[in-house]
């Protein structure tokens, strides 16, 4: 069977998009499978596909492409197909561009099905597609959490396409009845979760996890909210929020008016987000509604216990209550999640027990279980479909539109890059395992390179062969190999001179990393975070500094800033006698002004105090920058920072509420990090 699904935009990370991912991949077991990704941003999927399903990009919006000029929310050749369907679109509208590019596409695609995922792309499907071929709606979000404009285009299309498949039970019933006897077939299959490559959460990390998009539905804030009425109760726990959105900016705020600023945090877009999973003890979606909650069955399958909001309609259909999660009753708010979440982070067994059961629920939304279902529900609704079986993965890159519409071609995975992943282990070691099919045939070197270094060092190791093995491994240890601070690449070089190419990383593990503290020796203070970047390569950042003060809480008192950090390098000790000093950076190198520091701990930890007065008066102009540093009385100056832990950017994950001072001029005091980790000071004019 030949089965297409149309997805928004293939190269993001949201639910639907993993969902897909899952699968096509189950799918593309039997049959021949493709994606057409309406929109392409990116030069490769953030996720990982498997190599032998096909994504046939329609529309290029990266930067510099032809096709980005004129699209947007209001593009310049509005789409003749939506003329009649106003509706939040989102960042892209359909436009003449998007109606000219699927219609091309759904009138030549070879298939016996096609799914599409999202109300626009149902429309299209509806409108421009052919008879010849099954049509299938995919509905991923609740009937009630839909717009009203988004839900009469939902259910339009649905009227004109052969089913209508939603991932709960509850809203193909809502749909069902909203679409009437004369609708289409309207059934339900829950989404797919593949059991993670990842070893599972161990459950003792005192860490809370949430994952999603910061969205009004997603009631973040009831989340933070609860999480501040269990603070004082557990002050060893932490929060993380993984995911990006438009309530970014107000979730932080509320973070900082609830003195949560040391301890909750919003840590961005993840993929693959089961490494971040396994790090947490306890899972939490918040939700006003879910209509399946794939969030849900992901941590279940990394072995962390979920606590969800009993919300329609997902949570209720996939967690028992006391046997494999707890739910919390929607009506009772942020004082019913805490209540919920109290006896899991006071009872380690019991978030072990909840652990294996919800692993065991989630085993029923495997892949290959739920393509089944599909392939079931194919086979009635299409029984004269082809029996055309799996394609084999073959390399190469897509050609232009016209060319991928004749020849069913997969893409290759990664490119032909060598892929693999890499771990860190509790000892400040990182493990390399390579996919040995990934690598050249005969002798090949792994190179570290170091961006922007002026004199072009490389770092060169061997590589065991790698044709004809699983796996290929080698273990970097900090004791053994020298790193200069910055960000090293990392690259296999084939032969004695080949072309360097990019080790693509499947997925980085840092769980070990979790508030590891900065590693000391005779060379200095270091650390080493393996990373997953943007465009999906393994890099490593790294610190060596010959002394070096770990930031701790940070405390915004009535008239001062309060640091708390532990001085660390070699021949530092708990009795040195400190100074502390604002030291200015950027226009104003040289200036300075002291700062208070006292013991703050029998450890050797001090506690800096920089007086709001202060700051203000020492800033030369209209802005005022300064680097946190202690000295001691033998010379050695050690920069305030925060090396230690798992974070790769602590610009934008560990964010302190800024300060506004009145007075004439008024100003604005904030602390911040920079890109080095280094603690900052900064004073500008306040805004109006």
């Amino acid at each position: 069977m030949k089965i297409v699904f149309l997805l928004n935009n293939a190269y993001g990370i949201g639910g639907t998009i993993r969902s897909v991912a899952s699968l096509s991949g189950a799918l593309a077991e039997r049959h021949q499978v493709r994606i057409a990704s309406l929109y392409r941003s990116r030069t490769s999927p953030s996720l990982r596909f498997d190599p032998r399903v096909a994504i046939t990009p329609l529309i290029d919006l990266r930067p510099g492409a032809a096709d980005a000029a004129g699209q947007g929310p209001e593009p310049a050749d509005p789409s003749r197909v939506f003329a009649a369907h106003p509706m939040n679109h989102g960042q892209v509208a359909p436009s003449a561009l998007s109606d000219e590019r699927l219609a091309d596409f759904l009138a030549g695609v070879d298939a016996d099905v096609v799914v599409a995922t999202r109300p626009v792309l149902n429309l299209y499907l509806a409108r421009l597609g052919r008879r010849h071929y099954l049509r299938v709606a995919q509905e991923h979000v609740g009937y009630e959490a839909r717009g009203r404009r988004a839900r009469a285009v939902q259910l339009a299309a649905a009227r004109e396409l052969d089913a209508l498949v939603c991932v709960s039970a509850a809203d193909a019933e809502r749909y069902a009845a909203a679409l009437g006897p004369e609708g289409p077939v309207v059934t339900h299959v829950p989404n797919c979760s593949p059991a993670p490559d990842v070893p599972p959460a161990r459950g003792d990390s005192r860490l809370i996890v949430a994952a999603g998009r910061l969205a009004p539905v997603k009631r973040y804030d009831r989340l933070i909210d609860a999480f501040a009425l269990l603070a004082p109760e557990f002050p060893d726990w932490r929060l993380r929020i993984y995911g990006r959105g438009a309530e970014r900016d107000r979730l932080r705020q509320r973070i900082g008016d609830l003195g949560l600023h040391n301890r909750a945090r919003l840590l961005g877009a993840a993929a693959p987000i089961e490494t971040e999973w396994v790090k947490g003890s306890v899972a939490v979606v918040s939700s006003d509604a879910e209509s399946f909650g794939l969030t849900i069955v992901e941590a279940m399958r990394c072995g962390l216990p979920v606590v969800a909001t009993d919300c329609p309609h997902g949570p209720r259909e996939i967690i028992s209550q006391g046997e494999n999660g707890l739910l919390s009753p929607l009506a009772g708010g942020s004082e019913a999640l805490a209540g919920a979440l109290r006896p899991l982070l006071a009872d380690v067994a019991l978030r072990r027990r909840l652990a294996a059961r919800g692993r065991a629920t989630a085993a029923a939304y495997d892949p290959p279980v739920i393509a089944e279902r599909y392939e079931k529900l194919f086979r009635e609704w299409a029984p004269d479909a082809s029996q055309a079986g799996p394609v084999r993965p073959v390399g190469g890159r897509a050609g232009r539109l016209g060319g991928l519409l004749r020849v069913w071609r997969p893409a290759a995975a990664l490119g032909g890059r060598p892929h693999g992943y890499g771990e860190s282990w509790a000892d400040g070691a990182l493990r390399i395992s390579l996919d040995g099919g990934s690598l050249p045939r005969g002798a090949a070197r792994l190179v570290l390179r170091r961006r922007h270094d002026p004199r072009g060092r490389d770092v060169t190791l061997p590589l065991p062969a790698g044709r004809g093995r699983r796996r290929v491994e080698l273990l970097l240890s900090p004791a053994e190999l020298e790193l200069a601070e910055g960000r090293w690449d990392f690259f296999v070089r084939p032969g004695a001179g080949g072309r360097l190419l990019r080790v693509a990383a499947d997925q980085v593990r840092q769980a070990a990393l979790l508030g590891a503290a900065p590693r000391v020796d005779e060379r200095g203070v270091g650390a080493w975070i393996p990373y997953r970047t943007k465009e999906g390569n393994l890099t490593l950042r790294t610190w060596l500094r010959p002394a070096h003060a770990e930031v701790g809480e940070v405390r915004l008192a009535r008239t001062a800033f309060e640091v708390s950090a532990l001085p660390a390098g070699p021949g530092v000790g708990p009795n040195t006698a400190w100074t502390a000093h604002a030291e200015g950076v950027g226009e104003q190198p040289g200036a300075e002004f002291a700062v208070g520091c006292r013991p703050d701990g029998a450890d050797g930890r001090v506690l800096l105090t920089i007086p709001h007065a202060a700051a203000t008066a020492a800033r030369p102009g209209a802005r005022g920058d300064w680097r946190l540093t202690l000295r001691a009385p033998d010379g050695t100056r050690a920069v305030l920072a925060r090396i230690g832990g798992d974070g790769v950017d602590r610009r934008t994950t560990d964010v302190f509420p800024p300060v506004d001072l009145p007075g004439a001029p008024a100003a604005r005091l904030r602390l911040r990090f920079t890109g080095a980790h280094d603690l900052a000071l900064t004073s500008t004019d306040q805004p109006d």
